[in-house]
C-alpha cells in the first residue's frame, strides 16, 4: 500500500525532499547496497539522486523498502507535513484495493508496524 501512495506522490517527494539523509538511512537499515549508496551519492543534481532513490526503491525487492522509506522521512522534522500527506493519502484505487483486502484503515499496517519498532 505504501509502494501504491508513494509512486502517486512520486513528483511530491522528487520535489520536496532532500535525499541525502534517507539514503544514508536506507543503507543503515539494509534496504540500499553498497554499490547503490556510492551510485547514489555521486549524483550532484538533489532531485535527479532522490528520482534514481526512488526508482530504485520501485524496483527493489526488499519487503520493507517504503516503510522504511516511511520511517526515513518520519525522522525528518522538517517533512512532518508530506508523512502527513502520505497517510491521509487515497485514491479510487486505493480504496478498491482496500475493500478487495478488507482493510478499513489506509495506513492501519504503517501504524501497527511503526508501534513494533
Amino acid at each position: 500500500m505504501l509502494k501504491h501512495k508513494f509512486k502517486k506522490l512520486h513528483k511530491t517527494v522528487i520535489d520536496n525532499v532532500n535525499p541525502a539523509s534517507i539514503i544514508h538511512f536506507l543503507f543503515q537499515e539494509e534496504v540500499i547496497g553498497d554499490d547503490d549508496m556510492r551510485d547514489l551519492q555521486n549524483i550532484d543534481y538533489s532531485q535527479k539522486q532522490c528520482g534514481d532513490l526512488m526508482a530504485l526503491l520501485h524496483t527493489s525487492q526488499h519487503p520493507q523498502a517504503f516503510i522504511q522509506l516511511y520511517a526515513a522521512l518520519k525522522t525528518q522534522s522538517h517533512l512532518k507535513w508530506l508523512v502527513e500527506r502520505v497517510d491521509k493519502f487515497s485514491d479510487q484505487s486505493v480504496i478498491d484495493l482496500l475493500q478487495q483486502l478488507d482493510i478499513s484503515e489506509p495506513t492501519g499496517c504503517v501504524n501497527i508496524c511503526f508501534s513494533e519498532i
